[in-house]
């Protein structure tokens, strides 16, 4: 069973950076992406970003270019560096590791907030 623990996020104002983690525990093998999702209040719940064992990334459009994501395969740990934070991004974001092959493979983290106001 994988498990996924969640670190950073908070508040912080409009401009500013927040960087959050998430280690996987249990079998996290190569073919597992790892990614971020965030799901804003009366919305549904949105893509943030996504990478693979191999380092190849994907954004969402709303995140390029303020957003990076990071992994260290040996750490089975993702990170998201969140910078220029913008009001509209406040919202949960959840920690995801999906299988790319056999997607029923899919595990959540707790999720935590994160807000942007001045």
């Amino acid at each position: 069973q994988v498990q996924l623990v969640e670190s950073g996020g908070g508040s912080v104002q409009p401009g500013g950076p927040l960087r959050r983690s998430c280690a996987a525990s249990g079998s996290i093998s190569s073919g597992y992406a790892m990614g971020w999702y965030r799901q804003a209040p009366g919305k549904q719940r949105e893509l943030v970003s996504t990478v693979t064992s191999g380092g190849s990334t994907n954004y969402a459009d709303s995140v390029k270019g303020r957003f990076t994501i990071s992994r260290d395969n040996a750490k089975n740990t993702v990170y998201l560096q969140m910078n220029t934070l913008k009001p509209e991004d406040t919202a949960v974001y959840y920690c995801n590791a999906r299988h790319v092959v056999n997607r029923w493979y899919d595990y959540w983290g707790q999720g935590t907030q994160v807000t942007v106001s001045s």
